[in-house]
């Protein structure tokens, strides 16, 4: 039996995808990963084979810088840098009038590779990104059956009157001016539509007996799954979803790190963990500003740099790890607090980890994400432009001082989390086995 995993070239999605292809490999399966070159080290790491497969002109490792990216690409990861300066609404519109391109990338050439690889694997099973509009494409079209995977919040798949782009939700320090709002929403419906226009050309294209959808935003493969805790999903939304699974976390298992073990081992002070992600570790600024917040507290620091330069912090203690990467689930398995943008990767390993969340959310699906976990009691967002020191300062204090109702559903969250895993949860929604459900 083989799995295939389709997935973009970037660490942030290949990490759980891989993690949840893990299923397979304990149950003597083949898994053959389609992704770029950039992440083969990442699939080498699990062990599995791969297929060689472009989604898109980017590519990212485990941190991305824009120089390392081709041309065109440079300057759009630019400009996205710049745009997380002015807000939050300006963001949004940046990345509204780039989807085409990051989304549904040469969309025929991508989706006959596909079509190429799946006939050179004849997968039993696939799992690919949601947001691999193309490799999505390429599977409806030649009806190949897959487990279509949300690896961000669940915003990220639209339903009802949403409109892709425009966070249905916000958290409560972060209420963009209403104007604002409806300027964005209007240009995300027509992103919406332009992007919806392209994608049934490409789909009569490829298959010309297929019918046209609404809102390609809202397309969803056979088996929806969701890697996101659904104890954090508002019913409301989760009764329009339809048919799907929510997979609660992809915690994958990381290597020994010797550094890291031995300034764990050294003991002190609880451990705060702080990351803004692949991309988003550019905002020197921010961790600046978070770096000046936790130096006056009684915590040790583990902080992953990224791009930012330890000269770019400002006075770091003896006593903190810093470095541009850094084993985020051992890392968090030992912390009581992590200070994040709010990446869905980020929020559901704390959350598995049973530790509470300062956000700093930047864009895309991370307003969403950080509303939720503030609805569930489980953290608290700022304002990643406007936060001083001093807010950061006193918000994680009263984190740190969790109190005993949030904290007690932080830990039955956690045990959830852990007593079912996200793998043996897409093996079961996908292969109808219910071992794995258990």
């Amino acid at each position: 039996m083989t799995l295939l995993v389709i997935s973009p070239d970037y660490a942030s999605h290949l990490l759980p995808l891989a993690t949840l292809g893990t299923a397979w490999a304990d149950a003597g399966e083949r898994v053959v990963v389609a992704t770029g070159p950039a992440t083969e080290g990442i699939v080498r790491r699990f062990g599995f084979e791969r297929e060689h497969l472009q989604l898109g002109r980017g590519s990212n490792p485990g941190v991305i810088r824009a120089e390392d990216q081709p041309r065109g690409e440079d300057e759009a990861l630019r400009g996205f840098f710049e745009a997380t300066r002015r807000g939050a609404v300006q963001t949004l519109a940046f990345q509204a009038a780039a989807r085409g391109d990051d989304l549904l990338w040469e969309p025929l050439v991508v989706a006959r590779e596909v079509q190429r690889v799946v006939d050179r694997v004849r997968p039993d099973s696939v799992l690919v990104d949601h947001l691999a509009f193309s490799a999505r494409l390429a599977l409806t079209a030649a009806g190949v059956r897959h487990g279509d995977v949300v690896l961000g919040h669940p915003s990220a798949l639209t339903v009802g009157e949403e409109v892709y782009g425009l966070p249905p939700v916000w958290p409560r320090r972060l209420q963009p001016d209403p104007s604002a709002l409806l300027a964005l929403r209007r240009a995300c419906e027509r992103v919406r539509d332009t992007f919806t226009d392209r994608w049934n050309a490409a789909l009569v294209t490829l298959d010309p007996g297929a019918p046209a959808c609404e809102d390609a935003f809202g397309v969803t493969g056979d088996v929806l799954l969701l890697n996101y805790p659904g104890q954090l999903h508002p019913p409301a939304r989760t009764a329009l979803l339809g048919q799907h699974a929510f997979l609660g976390s992809a915690v994958r298992t990381e290597a020994p790190d010797a550094e890291v073990d031995a300034w764990l081992a050294q003991g002190g002070p609880p451990v705060v963990y702080v990351s803004l992600g692949s991309f988003l570790s550019v905002r020197s600024d921010v961790l600046a500003r978070v770096v000046a917040a936790l130096r006056d507290l009684d915590v040790r620091v583990a902080l992953a740099s990224g791009s930012t330069t330890r000269e770019a912090l400002g006075p770091v203690p003896g006593t903190w790890l810093v470095r541009a990467e850094l084993p985020q689930v051992t890392l968090l398995d030992h912390a009581v607090l992590a200070v994040s943008h709010g990446g869905n990767n980020s929020v559901t390993e704390a959350l598995t980890a049973g530790v509470p969340l300062l956000l700093l959310p930047l864009s895309t699906d991370q307003f969403a994400g950080a509303a939720a976990v503030e609805e569930a009691g489980l953290g608290e967002a700022l304002d990643p432009n406007g936060a001083a020191p001093e807010d950061v300062r006193a918000v994680a204090e009263g984190l740190l001082d969790l109190s005993a109702e949030p904290a007690t559903r932080l830990r039955r969250l956690a045990q959830e989390l852990t007593d079912r895993p996200g793998a043996g949860r897409a093996r079961a929604a996908l292969t109808g086995s219910p071992r794995e459900a258990t």
